[in-house]
């Protein structure tokens, strides 16, 4: 293990920030660079919200994470925020079929209930009575869970990064980075596209879906993809407010759709889908949907929810995961220079986990030895291996417009 006097983070979204909090706590002097603003209006932690939750299938590991992360989340109001910036609203996972061992909703409930969670199971009655704007002819199962809710990511980028600041992390944006050190015996440098070079103890690269452009030897495990979000207005906000609507999850391993209450502000309810979007090129992409992704909302809400059947779409837009082939972070040391450090591969879930990253990601960079290496580390793929997480809409990727096998790996 190393103990860095300087360290570099490439990259100022969820990874970098917390990475650079969390190397600063540690001792060491670290400078940010951030190829545009922060939050940049690009990345993926841009945005309104992201969901919080525990529930990780019947993966016992994830499920341990995101206890901690959630607690981490209370604290962060408690103590770092100066308004709370998490609102727990709690969550709803309903089927469209009577929920069965295997199945994502199922082993969601009987995890959280066996790790002492208490979440109560509902029928179409208890759904219509208690979530009226749901259809209750369609979906006819499920569950609701209080220990749920979500983040207002984008403010809670720019606290990170005020927070950064105050504790003396040098944050320099619009300073694009042109490469990163992987030799041997290289050590911890970084170049500029200015031309200049910059030399730390440590390098963490935290660049999201642009991580296989600046190392384009990463480009056969991570592969960018867009994700249709929709911001709709509907007629009566206070219909898609707490407590009769929360976050949510449509049935997901099957159509892959979920969702936001009603902006408290704005009344803006917020709808995407966590399938297995569509590969993009993270500089050139246009951020924008395609009609096929708007006519596939519209038909959700029809069949969902009636009342937002007809809602105006006041924005949308494409949000950018770097997926690796199992779904997994790719939190480790490079194979051949250690004292570079790469932490990206969000796979769509990572913001959840943001009180937890910065150790990660700094016990990885430190080479402190981690039980997660196995699940997280630098590591190799099977042909054809496939994404693990359980909330990934596998047979919605029909849903979403795309296939399992199209253009992965």
């Amino acid at each position: 293990m190393i103990q860095p006097s300087t360290a570099i983070v490439v990259g100022g979204g969820i990874f970098g920030l917390t990475a650079a909090l969390e190397l600063r706590a540690r001792g060491s002097a670290v400078t940010l660079l951030e190829a545009g603003p922060i939050p940049h209006p690009l990345a993926a932690s841009t945005d309104t919200s992201k969901v919080v939750r525990i529930e990780y299938g019947a993966d016992a590991l994830y499920t341990g994470l995101a206890e901690t992360a959630r607690d981490g989340w209370l604290a962060w109001n408690r103590d770092l925020f100066p308004r709370p910036l998490y609102h727990e609203t709690g969550a709803t996972f309903l089927t469209r079929q009577p929920m069965a061992a295997g199945g994502y909703e199922y082993e969601n409930f009987r995890l959280l209930t066996a790790r002492g969670h208490a979440p109560r199971r509902l029928d179409a009655a208890a759904i219509r009575r208690r979530f009226p704007a749901w259809n209750s002819e369609v979906y006819v199962d499920g569950y609701y869970t209080a220990k749920a809710g979500y983040v207002e990511s984008g403010n809670v980028i720019s606290r990170l990064a005020g927070l950064a600041r105050s504790h003396g992390i040098d944050i320099r944006t619009g300073e694009p980075v042109a490469a990163v050190a992987t030799r041997a015996g290289a050590g911890g440098r970084v170049r500029l596209e200015s031309g200049a070079a910059m030399v730390a103890d440590v390098v963490v690269v935290a660049t999201g879906a642009w991580t296989p452009l600046l190392l384009p030897e990463l480009a056969a495990v991570m592969r960018p993809v867009g994700q249709p979000v929709f911001h709709l207005l509907p007629a009566d906000p206070a219909r898609f407010s707490p407590p009769q609507f929360v976050v949510f999850g449509a049935d997901s391993s099957r159509t892959g759709w979920y969702g936001f209450p009603a902006h408290p502000e704005t009344g803006i309810v917020k709808i995407a889908n966590h399938g297995p979007g569509h590969p993009v090129h993270p500089r050139d992409d246009p951020r924008a949907v395609s009609p096929d992704n708007e006519a596939r909302l519209r038909r959700f809400l029809a069949e969902t929810f009636p009342g937002l059947a007809g809602a105006p779409l006041v924005d949308s837009r494409r949000c950018l995961y770097c997926d690796t082939p199992d779904e997994h972070f790719w939190i480790g040391r490079h194979p051949t220079n250690p004292a570079l450090c790469v932490a990206a591969g969000d796979s769509g879930h990572a913001f959840k986990f943001a009180p937890i990253l910065g150790r990660l990601i700094a016990d990885a960079a430190t080479g402190r030895p981690s039980s997660l290496s196995h699940r997280f580390g630098w590591r190799a793929f099977a042909p054809g291996a496939t994404g693990q997480e359980a909330s990934r809409a596998r047979a919605g990727e029909r849903d979403n417009g795309g296939s399992a096998n199209d253009g992965l790996w």
